[in-house]
């Protein structure tokens, strides 16, 4: 079944989440050939991109991907932020994504983020800049609250609405929980009843059947993967065909896993060159592997290691 916000319609309602670090250009290639409907960049940061910032360019490099990729910008300052969006949108965002969830110490010390869910009204205004600063949809990703004592999100929810966004994505926790305790869907549900635009459940995704039961539990109109592809692709192809009543493709073999582990490691390779690959990809391929007898030792071999073959022979070691 399709999904669409403000306009652009997606094969399917399974979203890679934006994660700092994991969603880069090849990772969202990968997840693209294992079926995810949308995807979304690592979260970017306002004043880098004003300032032309290198590194930062390169992640709004969207070329030659297959699926959409939402591009998603923080900050704390409405004007800011409504100048980022308008260069992300120069540089072909096709839907641009506003970050109030980031429960990160230096992301909220900054009124970044999550943080943006303690001061409505800025977050109005940031809204309101960014719709107005750009053609493409915009979107908001949020928590619960801040904490136990101020759980906001129906109100932002409603401000969102109101300003003009085209879908909301809500994680069911509060900034104080991080990722701990379970992520209370109830929230999604009654996020869906408040709003009449898209809302995306995200928290506790880690098999196609969470995803079919948030869908039954909250009516959400989408289903959004964080934790639960890291080092698994494959759970985006499970929860594809689960959502679309498809049979599940079978459990990945190790080899399979192995296999998919090096294809990630060559695409990261390809785009970002030796040096960087080996440094970013230890830690994919640490939850490529874990649960595998001999994973420790592995993980700690592959942190020594220093190139390709390297490697290679060490994850080839397992199947031993």
């Amino acid at each position: 079944m399709s999904f669409s916000i403000g306009g652009y319609v997606f094969k399917n309602r399974v979203i890679c989440a934006p994660m700092a670090g994991v969603t880069d250009k090849a990772y969202r290639i990968l997840t693209a050939s294992f079926g995810c409907g949308l995807n979304f960049t690592e979260m970017i940061s306002d004043q880098a991109l004003l300032h032309g910032h290198r590194k930062t360019m390169e992640m709004l490099d969207l070329s030659q991907e297959t699926v959409p990729a939402v591009v998603q910008l923080f900050g704390g300052q409405p004007q800011n932020m409504a100048r980022a969006a308008a260069i992300a949108e120069k540089q072909g965002a096709i839907i641009i994504d506003i970050n109030m969830g980031c429960p990160t110490p230096k992301i909220v010390k900054n009124g970044e983020g999550a943080a943006l869910m303690k001061d409505l009204p800025r977050a109005r205004e940031l809204i309101r800049a960014v719709v107005n600063a750009v053609e493409v949809p915009v979107t908001v990703k949020m928590r619960k609250g801040w904490d136990d004592s101020s759980t906001n999100y129906l109100e932002l929810c409603r401000i969102a609405e109101a300003e003009g966004v085209k879908a909301i994505t809500l994680h069911p926790r509060t900034r104080e929980q991080f990722f701990s305790g379970r992520a209370d869907w109830k929230a999604i549900r009654e996020a869906k009843a408040a709003v009449s635009i898209p809302v995306i459940g995200n928290g506790d995704i880690f098999e196609a059947g969470d995803a079919l039961e948030m869908i039954r539990l909250t009516g959400c109109d989408a289903v959004m993967i964080g934790r639960g592809g890291m080092g698994n692709p494959f759970l985006f192809a499970a929860t594809a065909a689960a959502l679309d009543g498809e049979e599940l493709p079978p459990t990945p073999t190790l080899a399979q896993r192995i296999q998919i582990a090096l294809r990630h490691f060559d695409l990261m390779q390809e785009l970002k060159g030796d040096e960087r690959t080996i440094s970013e990809m230890r830690k994919h391929l640490s939850w490529y592997i874990k649960g595998i007898p001999g994973a420790a030792q592995a993980r700690n071999r592959i942190n020594q290691a220093n190139t390709r073959e390297e490697i290679s022979a060490i994850l080839m070691s397992l199947l031993d």
